[in-house]
């Protein structure tokens, strides 16, 4: 089952949800993967609850969606979307994003 709305949110949206450096993280690991990843991949410097809500604000904005997966999830970029609404956007960010640093 997926959970996505199909559009991509106003562009202050996108900019808030992709400003958090969590979330910043997050984006550009399935951005680095070029696929889907489980959830518990793309988290290691917070909490469980903290997670769902990045990634709940990044489903919000439209840069990712959700895909079912047993009792886990999945969740992939939406690059493609994210690049119709604002071109040149999401790659632009996340080529300037820096690995958060290790627990």
């Amino acid at each position: 089952m997926t959970t996505a709305d199909t559009s991509v949110a106003d562009l202050h949206t996108v900019l808030n949800a992709l400003a958090d450096p969590v979330r910043l993280e997050m984006a550009r690991r399935l951005h680095d993967a070029g696929r889907e990843l489980s959830c518990t991949s793309l988290y290691d410097t917070v909490g469980k609850a903290t997670a769902s809500h990045h990634f709940k604000i990044l489903r919000e904005a439209g840069i990712v969606v959700r895909h079912a997966a047993g009792q886990g999830a999945t969740y992939a970029l939406r690059a493609d979307d994210v690049d119709a609404a604002y071109p040149g956007l999401l790659t632009a960010v996340l080529s300037a994003a820096h690995p958060l640093p290790a627990p």
